[in-house]
């Protein structure tokens, strides 16, 4: 059996789903459809029973996704040992906004835990580059938010957050239970600075463009809204200063944490802190 059509067992095995994980390992549902079927056929029994319902493993299947993490796992460790025994010992990572997000602690601990050799770099940016870096070469890969130009980019969405809007305590939207973003059309909106991506701008501006102050970091972002009353965007389930209120937008497309690095990049290590990051953030 080779690696790689194990690691297609092993995406479909946890996502029950060929299509979604076609789109994880960033390939075309057919060829990923052909490759399942030959593996079946290498281990003489069904792995996967198809239905209208979805897909659902086999005993045979069980079995099997738990050797193919077991090997995977052990093929990463020795990928990474020699790149240390080659001198690739340090990662550098760039990370975006709060980091106080519990998925980095989990993520932290975890990849200390398997490779405690490593030396982790860490690069903390401001909201004008959602890649934190990684377009210009200065980190080997991103934890941040979507949606942004990945051109030229992988992306492995970590998990989703809903997405509210921050106000003024005192405002009278601020007790409402949810808002509409037209609800908000006349209010001002943060700007980022003029260059920064389009894609990543128009999405915090509720898909359209708006006037307000320019802001960097996501400190700026709060302190617009206490002394200007601008609108704000976060995810829920952040801490804000008690002056504050978030209230959930409900037609607001949700944020999207997500992994990114080089397309073709085969650094090891990337591999493996991709791996950990996608179960420390699904937990």
């Amino acid at each position: 059996m080779e690696l790689r059509t194990l690691r297609y067992f092993v995406a479909v095995a946890e996502e029950l789903h060929f299509g979604r994980a076609a789109t994880r390992l960033h390939m075309s549902q057919p060829p990923l459809s052909r490759a399942i079927k030959q593996l079946e056929a290498d281990v003489g029994a069904l792995l996967l029973a198809r239905s209208p319902a979805g897909v659902t493993l086999t005993a045979v299947g069980v079995v099997l996704l738990e050797e193919a993490r077991a090997l995977l796992d052990h093929a990463d460790r020795v990928r990474v040992r020699v790149s240390e025994a080659a001198g690739v010992a340090t990662l550098t990572v760039g990370i975006l906004g709060d980091g106080t997000d519990p998925g980095v602690a989990r993520l932290a601990a975890a990849y200390g835990r398997h490779h405690p050799g490593i030396d982790i770099r860490v690069r903390d940016t401001d909201l004008t580059d959602p890649t934190c870096g990684l377009s210009a070469g200065l980190v080997d890969i991103a934890l941040t938010r979507a949606p942004f130009d990945v051109t030229g980019l992988t992306v492995r969405a970590l998990r989703t957050d809903p997405v509210g809007v921050v106000l003024r305590a005192d405002d009278p939207l601020a007790d409402r239970d949810g808002l509409l973003l037209a609800e908000l059309n006349d209010r001002r909106w943060f700007q980022f600075p003029r260059g920064t991506d389009p894609v990543w701008q128009s999405y915090w501006n509720g898909g359209r463009p708006r006037e307000g102050p320019v802001v960097r970091t996501v400190q700026e972002c709060l302190q617009a809204v206490l002394w200007n009353g601008t609108v704000g965007l976060a995810p829920l389930g952040h801490g804000l200063p008690a002056e504050l209120a978030v209230v959930p937008l409900t037609d607001m497309p949700p944020s999207r944490v997500v992994a990114v690095w080089k397309e073709g990049d085969t650094n090891p290590l990337i591999r493996s802190f991709v791996e950990i990051a996608t179960s420390a953030y699904h937990r």
